[in-house]
């Protein structure tokens, strides 16, 4: 019994926050996690420039409507999901992701929710679990599944290491230098390919 696991945004879709930082001309919007492994400090810091600048969540749903999976993004996970069992494992928030999901084929997404207020304002966020991937991860292994993995974040790497096999998928160069254990995949034939041989290695175990 086999699972993979991907990240979403930044390995099937674009980063929300870097498409909305463009639209509104917020430079500061742009930092991911990526850039900033600490999570809470990333999205404190998010919530602060939505304050100081008025932004409501229908600012944002707009961005996000109009947004498209990467290019192949589809096709690949009809295709992974034909030979794994699959779920997204991701930080985003269920507000933000529905429309892309819809777009995606609403394949198994966990993540977080947020708080919005009576004036549209995004109030706060909720973390359905600290370290929720790794612990996905953990519970898919008391499952009985091997767990393959992807994804381009710092967030990401403590699923990678849990995983069976790891893979870092289009990450920044500061991410690849910081976890070289980790293989560097570009293409989403090539990611295919790495989960294929993964299952066919752990199948022979």
């Amino acid at each position: 019994m086999q699972m993979v696991c991907l990240d979403l945004e930044g390995v099937l879709v674009p980063e929300v926050w870097i498409e909305f930082a463009e639209l509104t001309g917020l430079d500061e919007l742009k930092a991911t996690t990526r850039d900033i492994p600490d999570y809470d400090e990333l999205m404190r810091g998010r919530l602060d420039i939505l304050r100081r600048n008025n932004l409501k969540m229908a600012d944002i749903q707009k961005v996000i409507d109009e947004m498209s999976p990467m290019e192949g993004a589809h096709e690949f996970l009809n295709s992974i999901r034909s030979q794994f069992q699959l779920v997204i494992l991701s930080d985003t928030f269920y507000e933000f992701a529905q429309p892309l999901m819809r777009k995606l084929g609403w394949p198994t997404l966990f993540c977080h929710r947020l708080s919005i207020d009576e004036a549209d304002n995004v109030s706060d966020y909720n973390i359905r679990l600290r370290d929720h991937k790794r612990q996905a991860v953990i519970a898919f292994h008391n499952l009985n599944y091997s767990v393959f993995a992807a994804g381009d974040s710092y967030n990401d790497t403590a699923m990678l290491g849990e995983a069976n096999s790891g893979f870092l998928f289009r990450a920044p160069e500061n991410v690849v230098d910081e976890f070289p254990q980790f293989p560097v995949i570009t293409e989403y034939t090539d990611l295919e390919s790495a989960f294929v041989k993964a299952g066919e290695e752990f199948s022979e175990e």
